[in-house]
């Protein structure tokens, strides 16, 4: 039976009692949809939390039980009553499913931009189009008609319907494979008792076999030969050679990273003059964020072949300095008492190793001293935490008259056959 006696048959039931008992089951698998799907959107969120991405069954889960109730009521009720307007409004539903379904699984899969909207908003278009087609009964001729425009290439003939129908099929397994990828990498990041690194190399591995299966799976769909990926094995492997060698170093470098450990997403590094906490470890590169707020595009393989300073590898704790001069005149102990109880009444600096002054050598101009503390959080800088040990060993000095002093020299000028200018002549 085609949508388009489905219409005229429901036209025709308007007038009857029977349409009652179809309005009537209509409602009720509406209602308990929504029964059903009020009930479980209690136990998921509206929203992700802050860094995190959720899939909002909230807005399935209505169409969804909507449309499978409509199918159970239709097959109760087809027993006895006919059921041409059930079949007009579980379209309905399916069109409403699938384009919520589609729009949560490309937020979900995907990064927010404007052409997953355009997309959302293509799908929603070719459902709606598929639906008005579907209801006219003029889906078959529309099928035809695209398969008739075609063209044979040897022994395989290519019609626009066969091209629509590959290109939809890859589009739709590998949006699939990259949604079954995103929910196991949710599951797999949330996974405490693992180190992060390996969690990471685990997300991608597992993206990188879903969407070769996914391709796999859809080209076969498309009617395409796989046997033409060892063509493009080979074209892929000259390319390497020639002119692909970096970006593939810095894939290889990627995973080597992640797998010995060597830093971490939140180790404080220093490499290439840049310095900064990583943020991202990706396939290619890893995001190096400065304390001026820049984050630096650090290739993989430069963390492989340079020297890395890791501030944070096996401790976070650094050792700061702070050199300073008092004069000759000033006490000596109580200067060097001051120093350690000013850094003892800093937040940042650790109580263990605690703080510790040093009389480091005798200038030319005063007595060199050295602050030495310990710090635990390095990703934060060090000039805030100097400026204010500084500023408050600046007041301590200036209350207990211990001077801070600056070059001076003393300059005599000698007469040529006589005392210096600067005395007075003997009378």
């Amino acid at each position: 039976m085609t949508a388009h006696n489905l219409l005229l048959d429901a036209f025709a039931e308007l007038g009857d009692v029977r349409l009652w008992w179809q309005l009537a089951t209509i409602a009720a698998s509406l209602l308990f949809a929504w029964l059903i799907a009020y009930t479980l959107g209690k136990h998921f969120p509206r929203k992700a939390a802050p860094g995190e991405k959720s899939l909002a069954l909230r807005r399935v889960f209505f169409p969804l039980f909507a449309f499978i109730l409509l199918l159970i009521g239709k097959s109760v009720v087809a027993r006895w009553l006919p059921v041409a307007l059930i079949n007009l409004v579980i379209p309905l539903a399916l069109s409403l499913l699938l384009i919520r379904g589609t729009s949560e699984i490309l937020r979900f899969a995907f990064a927010p931009s404007g052409l997953i909207t355009l997309v959302e908003k293509t799908v929603t278009w070719i459902v709606l189009i598929g639906l008005a087609l579907h209801l006219s009964g003029v889906h078959h001729e529309v099928l035809g008609a695209l398969d008739e425009m075609g063209l044979t290439v040897g022994k395989q003939r290519i019609s626009l319907l066969l091209v629509l129908e590959g290109v939809a099929s890859m589009i739709v397994t590998v949006v699939i494979a990259l949604w079954i990828s995103r929910l196991i990498e949710s599951r797999v990041m949330h996974a405490d008792t693992l180190d992060l690194n390996l969690r990471i190399v685990l997300s991608k591995v597992t993206r990188a076999l879903l969407i070769l299966i996914g391709v796999l799976i859809a080209l076969p769909l498309a009617g395409i030969d796989i046997t033409f990926l060892s063509v493009f094995g080979g074209a892929l492997g000259v390319g390497l050679g020639f002119g692909l060698q970096k970006t593939a170093s810095n894939y290889i470098s990627g995973f080597i990273i992640l797998l010995d450990r060597s830093v971490r997403i939140g180790d404080v590094i220093a490499v290439d003059n840049k310095f900064g906490e990583i943020t991202q470890i990706n396939n290619r590169y890893t995001v190096l964020k400065g304390l001026d707020g820049t984050e630096a595009i650090i290739p993989n393989e430069t963390l492989i072949t340079s020297t890395v300073v890791n501030h944070s590898f096996t401790t976070r704790q650094v050792r700061v300095h702070l050199p300073l001069q008092i004069s000759y005149d000033s006490p000596l102990e109580q200067a060097m008492a001051i120093l350690c109880e000013v850094a003892a009444a800093n937040p940042r600096v650790l109580q263990d190793p605690g703080p510790e002054a040093f009389l480091r050598e005798f200038a030319d101009n005063g007595l060199m001293l050295e602050l030495v503390i310990w710090i635990s959080d390095p990703e934060e800088g060090q000039l805030s935490l100097r400026s204010a040990l500084n500023l408050e060993i600046w007041r301590r000095f200036q209350a207990a008259g211990i001077e801070i002093p600056y070059p001076r020299r003393d300059v005599r000028v000698l007469a040529a056959n006589g005392p210096a200018l600067n005395e007075t002549p003997a009378r």
